[in-house]
Formats: structure tokens, C-alpha cells, sequence
């Protein structure tokens, strides 16, 4: 008998991400010497996110072609900076609010700087990619091959670092990017290679995700659920704006830029990462996770909303946006649109 388990995961907004760090924390809350009674593997699953995610960036870097980057270097640069300046921007506002640790009581209990950063720093890949094959044109959707380098911790780092907070090593800093970087080069010499590990990157998500939530115990942040959703309508309201302004100073007409204004499934993981390489941001990584959980749930209900009806009034306005006829050439993006929820 077929249950149809993946056909649910994916008819939830970042189920794949989602549903799995929230049984993990089930497991913490409830559970939590679960891993440490079993041992072995099963126990090493309950506390082996990193080693999962360092493999995770090396596969999910073998789907980014150098080929494809200049072509689409204007408009995905575009919003890729945009929104490392937006990121940078409200690191220095709420660094010198909060610093670098959470909130601990009242409303906003567990909201801080490393969860708003985390937020907007990563565009929920699939999401776009489906939302520009709908409304967009071909070199709207192949912009993502450019924004992919959001991916991963070190773009947070980066922020946390220019906007005054606790700085990182250059070492560790240089750490965060090497598995991507290196699945890049591994790509982009062998597409075998980019075949084999490529499809790989969406299998390991479910897995980095329950490690991650194996950490979280619900009892500390039972509040950050509905914050999150106050963060993810924050978080694509102030992104709409800008990168729809800087879309269209780019030369489109702002659908792509409305397109990217969510919050990955990936951005969850990047709280877990941030305090494993600077204590400084252990107490707020726990909370930052689950409120960053919560905005991309939030985000990607909201988002294709938003794009439809902008894309409804431009065209109102008289500039249709173009459907793409069909998909991207497997050897430019085999697996990105799969990857990140």
C-alpha cells in the first residue's frame, strides 16, 4: 500500500524542511535522551546536522554552471545585491538594538538580528523558479543561477561582521564557503559528476533538517511559531519593495524582483551554523530557527500571491510579462529549482 508521504511533504510550503525539524523538536522537547539511548547511527542522526549540511553545499554547488553566470549576471547581480545591502542594512539597525543575542521576554521573545538576517538573506529557489516560468521571462528565471550564491552561512557571516556584531575568523569564514565552492569547481569540470551529486541535494534535506530539530526544544520557544509569521510578512513586505524597485532599474518590470522576496527552507539550517562558529550567537540559534521555519512557511504563501497580482497589474499597465516557453537546458540548471524550498 502507497501512502503518498513525499505528495504531502510537498503540497506544504517547505514541507521537506519544515515537517522534519518540527518532528525532530518533538523528539527534543519530549524525547530528548532518544539519540543518546540508541547510540550508533541512530544516535550520531540526532546530532550530526553539520557533517549532513557540509555535504548538502558541495552537492547543491555542482548545479551552479560558470557557463550560464554572465548572461545572467545583470538581473540576477541585481537582486542578489539588493538584497545583501537590505541584509546589511537592518544587521546595523538591529545590531545596535539587540547585538548579538535574542529578545527574552514579552512579544518578541527569540527574535534577533541572526534571525532577521538569516530570513532575508536566501531566496526560496524552487518558489521563484516556478513563479518565473509562470510569469516571468527566460533570463528572469535563469537569473537564480546567480542568486544561488546566497546559499549557505557565509553571506550571513559577512553581514553579522560589516554590521558591527561579534566578527568570525577568517579561517572560518573561508570554511563556510569551501564545500560550495568546491562542489562549483566539481560541477563545472565533470557534469557527470554535476548529475551524480546534483540530484543528490534535495534527498539530504529531510536529513540535515530532523538533526537540526533534534537541537530544538519547544518549551524555550513555544512563542516563536506566531512571531515567525509577523517576521515572514516583515520580512516579503520590505523585500517586495526593494528588490521590485531594483528589478525595475534593472530592466524588468518588478515581477522577478516580487518573486524573490521569500525566505528558503535552506535559511533554517543557517542560525545552527552561525553559532557553531561563533558562541557568541549560541542563545539566540535556537529561536532564530524556529522563527526562520516559520517565515519561510509564511513566505511562501504570501509570495506567489504577491507576484500574480503585480504581474496582473503590469500587465494592466500595458507590459505583459513573458511565460517561458520551456524549461532551462539540464546542463545549466539541473537540480537548482529543486533544492532550495
Amino acid at each position: 500500500m502507497q501512502i503518498g508521504i513525499k505528495r504531502t511533504l510537498d503540497r506544504i510550503p517547505g514541507g521537506m524542511m519544515v515537517v522534519p525539524l518540527l518532528t525532530g523538536s518533538l523528539f527534543a522537547t519530549f524525547a530528548p535522551g532518544t539519540g543518546q539511548f540508541f547510540g550508533s547511527f541512530t544516535g550520531a542522526l540526532f546530532r550530526g546536522a553539520l557533517p549532513i549540511l557540509a555535504v548538502f553545499y558541495v552537492c547543491m554547488g555542482t548545479t551552479i554552471s560558470l557557463d550560464a553566470l554572465p548572461a545572467m549576471a545583470r538581473r540576477g547581480g541585481t537582486l542578489l545585491g539588493s538584497k545583501i545591502a537590505m541584509g546589511v542594512l537592518v544587521g546595523v539597525l538591529l545590531g545596535h538594538v539587540l547585538g548579538e543575542h535574542p529578545v527574552t521576554g514579552g512579544w518578541f521573545a527569540g527574535l534577533s538580528t541572526l534571525a532577521v538576517v538569516a530570513a532575508i538573506n536566501d531566496t526560496n529557489g524552487g518558489l521563484y523558479m516556478a513563479l518565473m516560468n509562470q510569469f516571468g521571462r527566460a533570463d528572469e528565471a535563469g537569473a537564480y543561477v546567480v542568486m544561488t550564491l546566497e546559499s549557505g552561512p557565509f553571506l550571513t557571516m559577512v553581514t553579522l561582521g560589516v554590521a558591527g556584531l561579534s566578527a568570525f575568523p577568517w579561517q572560518t569564514l573561508v570554511g563556510a564557503i569551501l564545500p560550495l565552492a568546491f562542489g562549483i569547481a566539481l560541477g563545472n569540470m565533470d557534469r557527470d559528476m554535476r548529475a551524480l551529486l546534483g540530484a543528490a541535494s534535495p534527498a539530504l534535506i529531510p536529513f540535515f533538517a530532523f538533526s537540526l530539530g533534534t537541537t530544538l526544544d519547544l518549551h524555550q520557544v513555544w512563542g516563536a511559531g506566531l512571531l515567525g509569521i509577523g517576521l515572514g510578512v516583515g520580512v516579503v513586505a520590505m523585500s517586495a519593495v526593494v528588490l521590485i524597485g531594483a528589478d525595475r532599474l534593472a530592466g524588468g518590470n518588478g515581477t522577478a524582483g516580487a518573486a524573490a522576496s521569500s525566505t528558503a527552507g535552506n535559511a533554517a539550517a543557517v542560525p545552527a551554523l552561525i553559532a557553531a562558529a561563533n558562541p557568541a550567537y549560541q542563545a539566540a540559534a535556537g529561536p532564530a530557527t524556529i522563527l526562520v521555519a516559520a517565515c519561510v512557511v509564511t513566505s511562501s504563501l504570501l509570495v506567489p500571491l504577491l507576484t500574480a497580482q503585480w504581474a496582473r497589474l503590469m500587465r494592466g499597465n500595458g507590459l505583459p510579462a513573458e511565460s517561458v516557453a520551456a524549461p532551462s537546458p539540464p546542463d545549466k540548471l539541473p537540480q537548482t529549482r529543486l533544492v532550495k524550498m
